[in-house]
């Protein structure tokens, strides 16, 4: 049995050489395993060995590269390479050639040396999850479900136009601002319009106010005054009428009286005094006319600023995509019908003004007659429209036969298109009724 040298012994120079042929033999199994030993070749001259790793593809090439040497010597060729998993690889690569794969297999090849070697190494997608068809689960079919049940469907969102775009660069349409000055005019026109007062007048009627009314708007046409002036006339003198009793003899001085401050406060040109008593016929006398200017405004205190159906008429022709003068002189016809027609102080001047232009749209048969765009601007539906349309569609049809003529005169000239002679648009209002009491029931 063998003794264990302690460390640090003298070892006999014998046992010095075996262990040192022990050491070489171990060196040489060591080369071996690192695939360090060169292998004959045919001639006699080594073979170089291969270190890169051995794909499939490139074992089935050093195989054939040795089966054509073979056939051309006759002898055994040595190969640096495993001769069994070169035929694995090329029986595999037959196998792909004659036979197409059920499943897409995604063969990654490691460091391939040529391009060809490349393409066939990329990965192969799958196209199937394209052509899957999507199932509903359980939660999407209860979902909808309840959306119905709540009323709440999903439309495709229809695009408001931008209508204050074309006036970015314009300082005076105050875009950034524009908005919320609407948004205040919303809100303030119902406190201060005036409310119905034709009761508690003592010695004034409807019909004597639809005369004043005419015989003011052919004053304005006369004296070629601002539109915004005629709204700001009418509102003036139904706010004070709406505050204070006036005697039948001095209702035209308190219209003379509320278009002149109408005029100081919104014509670059005022008409003077003079001028309105001679309009007039000398009715009233200048003291008389001052005197009641002073009266009124003490009376309104001095708030003049106020949304008259014009300033939202402007606003709502705008959001119409008005392209041509035709819809536009339509549309203030049917607010001036409005003005002189003492029913309609019930509506608030945007409802007039909106009603206005879908009358008018629907005169001109206009399409569509509602557009998302006018209802997001104006905020008002056709349906709350209604009401107000059908009257002054009433007031169109009529106006040809009344005996007050001053609007229907002045918008039947060729000045303003002769929209005044179009046939009023009776039907379409009508239908429009019946769709709503249908929908009701």
């Amino acid at each position: 049995m063998a003794t264990r040298h302690q460390r640090g012994e003298a070892v006999p120079a014998g046992k010095q050489k075996v262990a040192a042929g022990a050491d070489g033999r171990n060196r040489r199994v060591l080369g071996d395993i690192g695939n360090l030993v060169n292998l004959g070749g045919p001639d006699g001259k080594p073979v170089y060995q291969i270190n890169r790793p051995v794909t499939r593809s490139f074992g089935a090439q050093l195989l054939a590269n040795a089966q054509a040497a073979a056939a051309a010597n006759k002898k055994p060729v040595a190969v640096g390479v495993d001769v069994a998993v070169a035929k694995d690889a090329a029986k595999v690569a037959k196998q792909k050639q004659t036979s197409k794969p059920s499943k897409p297999e995604a063969v990654i090849t490691i460091s391939p040396d040529t391009e060809e070697e490349k393409k066939h190494a990329e990965p192969k997608i799958s196209h199937r999850n394209s052509t899957k068809k999507k199932v509903q689960t359980l939660t999407s079919v209860l979902t909808a479900r309840s959306k119905v049940a709540c009323g709440i469907v999903d439309k495709p969102k229809v695009q408001v136009e931008d209508i204050d775009a074309v006036d970015a660069d314009n300082q005076l349409a105050v875009v950034d601002y524009v908005e919320d000055i609407y948004k205040f005019y919303k809100l303030a026109e119902s406190s201060s319009r005036p409310h119905d007062y034709i009761d508690s007048q003592i010695e004034i009627n409807a019909k004597m106010r639809a005369i004043l009314a005419d015989w003011l708007i052919e004053v304005h046409n006369k004296f070629e005054l601002m539109p915004e002036t005629l709204y700001l006339t009418f509102y003036i003198m139904d706010k004070y009428l709406s505050m204070e009793t006036v005697f039948r003899r001095e209702l035209q001085l308190v219209g003379v009286s509320a278009m002149l401050i109408a005029c100081k406060y919104e014509e670059i040109w005022a008409p003077e005094v003079n001028d309105f008593i001679c309009i007039s016929d000398r009715a009233y006398s200048r003291e008389e006319i001052l005197a009641k200017e002073k009266v009124i405004l003490n009376k309104l205190e001095w708030h003049l600023t106020v949304p008259t159906p014009y300033v939202f008429l402007v606003r709502f022709l705008k959001a119409a995509a008005l392209c041509d003068k035709e819809m536009e002189h339509m549309v203030f016809f049917l607010s001036e019908l409005a003005l002189m027609h003492y029913p309609m102080i019930m509506y608030c001047p945007s409802i007039v003004a909106a009603s206005a232009v879908y009358v008018a749209r629907c005169t001109l048969n206009k399409s569509p007659l509602w557009s998302e765009t006018l209802k997001r601007h104006t905020g008002f539906t056709e349906t709350q429209l209604l009401d107000c349309a059908k009257v002054l569609v009433e007031l169109h049809s009529t106006s040809s036969v009344s005996k007050l003529k001053v609007v229907y005169k002045k918008y039947s000239s060729p000045d303003y298109e002769g929209v005044a002679l179009l046939s009023p648009a009776t039907k379409v209002v009508e239908e429009m009724k019946k769709l709503e009491i249908t929908s009701r029931r």
